[in-house]
C-alpha cells in the first residue's frame, strides 16, 4: 500500500478545518497509508525582516526535509505548474510503479518554503495562482489525493 503524508507547516485550530480533513484521512485510509504531519512553524516578531523571514524558512525547511527523508518530495508552491485531477491521479500511479516508498507532499508557512525544499521536490504542485489560507489549502490537497484515488479505482466519486 502507497504511503502517503502531507507535511504542514503550522497546526490547524479550528475544529472545522480539523474535522474536514479527518474525514478525508479517514476516506483515504482504504486506498494508502496516509497521514498529516503537523511541523512547528518558526517564530517570527510582527514585522520580521527578510533575513529574519529566511532564516525561519531554512529552519522550517530542515524540519520538513528530515519529515519526509526516505521518500518523494512534493512542495506545493505558487508558481509550480497546475494541473488536473487526472493527472494527479497519474503521477501517484507512475510513484507506486517506481516503487518509491512515501509520498511527501508539503505545505509551507505563510512565507512559504525554503529553496532547499523546493529542489527537493520530485516535481511540484500549484493548486492555483490564487493565494489561500493554509488551512483551505491542507483540506483541498486532501480532497484531491483522495479524488486521485479514486480516479484510480474508477470511483464513482470524481465523475
Amino acid at each position: 500500500m502507497q504511503k502517503v503524508q502531507i507535511l504542514c507547516v503550522g497546526k490547524l485550530k479550528e475544529r472545522y478545518w480539523r474535522d474536514a480533513c479527518a474525514e478525508y484521512e479517514k476516506r483515504l485510509h482504504a486506498f494508502a497509508d496516509f497521514s498529516i504531519v503537523e511541523l512547528p512553524e518558526s517564530r517570527l516578531p510582527e514585522s520580521p525582516s527578510a533575513a529574519q523571514i529566511e532564516a525561519a524558512l531554512e529552519a522550517e525547511g530542515k524540519r520538513i526535509l528530515e519529515a519526509a527523508k526516505g521518500g518523494e518530495v512534493i512542495p506545493l508552491c505558487i508558481e509550480a505548474p497546475m494541473i488536473d485531477s487526472p493527472t494527479l491521479a497519474d503521477r501517484l500511479q507512475r510513484a507506486a510503479v517506481r516503487g518509491t516508498g512515501r509520498l511527501s507532499f508539503v505545505i509551507g508557512s505563510s512565507f512559504g518554503l525554503s529553496p532547499a525544499v523546493k529542489r527537493a521536490g520530485l516535481w511540484q504542485l500549484s493548486m492555483s495562482p490564487m493565494t489561500f489560507p493554509h488551512q483551505l489549502a491542507r483540506v483541498m490537497l486532501c480532497e484531491q489525493i483522495y479524488r486521485a484515488y479514486q480516479i484510480l479505482n474508477h470511483g464513482k466519486y470524481h465523475k
